[in-house]
């Protein structure tokens, strides 16, 4: 009997993609042949066997995306990083909890902006050392996840822990270690994501260097890791501080990550509102060198009356497009973490190319100090090199200002030469089983519900009158006895019979010309008649002609029509022969 015919139940731990025998299972291996790639085994959905594998007649079994990253990883890509030394001027190696961890969301911002108190609105529940206030209260980096009782691990304790996925955290030192704890708690929501709570950004050089510690370094390794970035501002201090526009210049690379909140919008008048969210995308475009447009939500992101209520139908849109954002990390977590190593993979690359070109330059025995020097002072050139050789994209270059510093303590001579099959072992993976994972990717993220987080806030507006938009546009009338069109079908029936009615039916090319009259495109009119017209015979009555205006009015007012025609718009002599 084959490995996919084996019955009996299959052992499995939270999270994983398929959780029985009877489920479908990929056979993922390393190093693929074409002939492998071609043809899939049957009984399995896709099958290609690595070269060890082939050896020992045992296919790898690979039962999510992370998985296969994982095995990726340490077997193409690790050894390209250690040989080179990549560790040492870029990241630590990732580990397996690095793999299997929940999407984490990194809560950035100047200090009293309302970072603390968007979690506590999150979760609706105090955590384990939060503290809030005007001044600056957070002065630790707390990471709020899920624990089956409440407490606080202390960061000395948290980066020794390998199921967490802090322990490279180490290299930052015991000033950091001594700000820096675990808050565990019960709670729905962090059973799908982490929260990282992050100390309020000083301004003042004073007050940046008494942290003892790296800030923007330690926010960068974290950036590398999450899955969303928030940058948190208050309407009321847009003041981008020295070293917040150095921790946003710190996140480069990870603009796909960002996304940025303007808090406590409620405290401001309209107008006001609108020269504060010009002004904070002014500044916001000085420091982020994108083309795009960052994605800015607006609101009040707490649990207390609004002081100013004439913004509430933007800031609950706001709240639920951002909360939508955030519900949508778990399905996209595989997709970010295979994201991430392509970007690691093509750093990787192109850090051997710079390693190999220095070491190729050096001379054997004598002047090698000023050799090393000249090298430094002209890496720019060494880039451009290499990028013309190897047609590499200069976006895909570390920072040369950050590259030299780092260079200037290394011994030259302990670098390593080319090694062509290193490299070509990692373009195979990039070209090869990165784009065999992608299908494993869609295949998780299809068995994923699109809203995974649940709980806390994300439950107070899923159903009922306060979920958003509930009694309003199509859904105007849901609870009423009376059909809500009847009210102006006076009015409606004015114009209907004035459209020459036959039977008490107008045709198609008679409503044409009433409906043309809304400006609305055609598109949208054709999908109005579709859901007004509910017996489907091309003619309208007087209440589908009715339904028809009250659907027409519902889009002019900017709300969007409805997929199908709700049950409490079908006009009642309809709902009488349903």
């Amino acid at each position: 009997m084959s490995l996919m015919e084996q019955p009996g139940p299959v052992t499995t731990r939270p999270g994983m993609l398929y959780p029985s025998a009877s489920s479908l299972h990929y056979l993922v291996p390393i190093s693929p042949s074409p002939e492998a790639a071609a043809s899939p085994a049957p009984g399995s959905m896709f099958s290609w066997v690595s070269k060890d594998a082939r050896r020992k007649k045992e296919p790898e079994l690979f039962q999510t995306v992370a998985e296969g990253l994982r095995q990726l990883y340490a077997q193409k890509l690790l050894p390209l990083e250690e040989h080179y030394r990549f560790h040492e001027f870029h990241s630590p190696a990732l580990e397996d909890a690095d793999f299997d961890n929940k999407p984490m969301v990194l809560l950035v911002g100047q200090y009293s902006t309302g970072k603390t108190t968007f979690i506590r609105h999150l979760i609706e529940q105090d955590f384990p050392g939060m503290r809030i206030g005007p001044e600056p209260t957070t002065d630790s980096f707390i990471a709020v996840m899920h624990g089956p009782t409440e407490g606080v691990v202390p960061g000395n304790a948290l980066v020794v822990d390998p199921r967490r996925p802090f322990r490279k955290l180490n290299a930052f030192g015991n000033a950091f270690l001594n700000r820096f704890m675990c808050a565990q708690l019960p709670n729905p929501v962090l059973d799908s994501i982490s929260i990282i709570d992050t100390p309020g950004i000083l301004s003042g050089e004073k007050q940046r260097i008494s942290r003892g510690y790296d800030f923007a370094a330690v926010l960068e390794w974290f950036a590398e890791r999450v899955d969303r970035i928030i940058l948190l501002f208050d309407a009321h201090k847009l003041d981008i501080s020295d070293e917040f526009s150095e921790v946003i210049k710190a996140l480069k690379n990870h603009e796909d990550k960002i996304r940025v909140v303007l808090n406590k919008a409620d405290q401001i008048e309209t107008q006001q509102l609108m020269r504060v969210y010009g002004a904070l995308m002014w500044s916001l475009g000085k420091i982020i060198n994108t083309p795009e447009v960052v994605r800015v939500y607006i609101g009040s992101f707490w649990s207390h009356p609004l002081l100013i209520p004439d913004n509430r139908k933007l800031f609950e849109a706001e709240e639920q497009d951002l909360f939508k954002d955030i519900q949508s990390l778990p399905r996209n977590a595989a997709l970010r973490k295979l994201n991430d190593l392509i970007k690691r993979a093509r750093l990787a690359k192109v850090h051997a190319y710079i390693i190999s070109s220095l070491k190729k330059e050096m001379p054997n025995v004598f002047g090698k100090e000023s050799k090393k020097k000249e090298l430094v002072n002209n890496l720019g050139e060494i880039y451009q090199k290499i990028e013309r050789e190897h047609q590499i994209s200069p976006g895909d270059f570390p920072s040369l200002r950050k590259m030299q510093e780092l260079l200037q303590t290394q011994d030259f001579s302990k670098f390593q030469a080319l090694k062509p099959k290193l490299l070509d072992t990692v373009d195979d993976m990039l070209a090869n089983d990165i784009a065999r994972l992608m299908v494993m990717v869609r295949q998780e993220e299809s068995l994923m519900p699109s809203q995974a987080v649940k709980g806390g806030a994300f439950d107070g507006t899923m159903n009922g009158p306060f979920g958003h938009g509930y009694g309003e546009g199509a859904g105007e009338g849901i609870d009423d006895v009376e059909w809500v069109v009847g009210k102006d079908k006076p009015t409606y029936d004015e114009i209907f019979y004035t459209l020459s009615p036959v039977n008490g039916k107008i045709t198609g090319a008679n409503a044409k010309k009433e409906m043309v009259k809304s400006k609305l495109p055609n598109t949208v009119l054709g999908k109005i008649w579709k859901l007004a017209d509910v017996d489907k015979d091309g003619l309208l009555d007087d209440e589908e002609f009715a339904l028809a205006n009250h659907l027409i009015k519902v889009k002019l007012e900017g709300h969007e029509l409805p997929a199908d025609l709700p049950p409490h718009l079908i006009p009642p002599s309809k709902r009488r022969h349903e």
